[in-house]
């Protein structure tokens, strides 16, 4: 399936300027697509960020923060461990339902 692009016009600082002009020619690639490469890693990891914080705040389960940041259970996983996301307000219900989904998902790659 081939993603449709729309086009996205923004001012950014000079300074934000010559580190797009670095990235694209570190990564020998037009400026359209350093910018775009650059929004997929922020957003990627704003996703991850805005999960663990939620996760942390007791507002979702474990599966749900690993579904917002767009991560395997398991790399859900590594984040709250690397992190020290503590959960907050986990019921045994919750802990019993987080364990039937992992028991769903694939094995953990090797």
């Amino acid at each position: 399936m081939k993603m449709a692009y729309k086009p996205l016009a923004t001012r950014i600082p000079e300074e934000m300027e010559k580190q797009l002009t670095e990235y694209m020619e570190s990564e020998g690639t037009d400026k359209s697509t350093a910018a775009r490469k650059i929004l997929e890693k922020g957003i990627a990891e704003w996703r991850k960020e805005r999960a663990l914080g939620l996760l942390g705040q007791g507002r979702i389960t474990f599966a749900k923060a690993a579904e917002i940041a767009a991560v395997s259970l398991w790399e859900m996983a590594d984040l709250v461990k690397q992190k020290r996301i503590e959960w907050v307000h986990i019921t045994p219900e919750d802990i019993e339902r987080e364990f039937k989904l992992a028991q769903k998902s694939s094995k953990r790659p090797q």
